[in-house]
């Protein structure tokens, strides 16, 4: 069966921005709040895994236990601080090749979308200023399961009416490659080849992204 490359989906946090370190910082304070000292190496565990889900990651370091009310309080408050810093995200805060490969991507008329797991996603591209490049957009507020399951990139896919095999996703964590490659998707990993050696091409950033390598290795027509 022939593939024609209609989409690349993208990851937000350490694929567009580097919001993965408003979140360690928003989850720093509110642990260093309840007596937990949270490192960055604990951090990298919750990457790509939803809000409640990362709080209950943080709790395991601790022995006290916490009722459903006092967890959702303590998720948003770690919320407000975290949006206290993407509220200051300015175009300067987009990681390198993002708006150059957005507009070769729109002069090749293949869609572009954002998956990500983040439920503030559409606050972060407004303040990045480059809402205008996305087809569609699924945030975490549109699932229920989080990454490395595929539900994300199948209703991105789906949103532009588009098979996963004629789509390509980027991601930046083990667990969102895992996700894309779960539902027959091409997979692009952002970051460090030997953590993300499940990608079918791993680049530093986006300053790599080429077409040319996608249809040649994804056997796109």
């Amino acid at each position: 069966m022939s593939k024609r490359l209609k989409a690349v989906i993208f990851d937000l946090d350490g694929v567009i921005a580097d919001t993965a370190r408003f979140h360690y910082k928003a989850w720093k304070k509110l642990a260093s709040e309840i007596g937990i000292n949270l490192t960055y190496e604990f951090n990298e565990n919750l990457k790509g895994v939803s809000r409640i889900e990362s709080l209950d990651l943080i709790l395991t370091l601790t022995n006290k236990s916490y009722s459903n009310e006092k967890k959702i309080e303590l998720a948003n408050k770690k919320n407000g601080y975290y949006l206290e810093f993407v509220n200051r995200m300015t175009p300067s805060d987009l990681l390198p090749g993002v708006v150059r490969c957005f507009e070769v991507l729109k002069a090749n008329n293949i869609k572009i979308v954002l998956a990500s797991a983040s439920k503030n996603s559409l606050e972060v591209i407004k303040n990045l200023k480059i809402r205008k490049y996305f087809d569609y957009i699924v945030s975490g507020k549109d699932i229920s399961k989080s990454k490395p399951n595929p539900e994300i990139f199948i209703k991105a896919a789906k949103g532009i009416k588009a098979a996963t095999n004629n789509c390509v996703g980027v991601e930046d964590s083990i667990a969102g490659i895992l996700a894309i490659n779960a539902c027959n998707m091409f997979s692009i990993g952002i970051g460090d080849k030997e953590d993300l050696c499940h990608a079918d091409i791993c680049l530093k950033n986006l300053t790599g992204f080429n077409l040319e390598e996608i249809y040649l290795v994804g056997g796109f027509l």
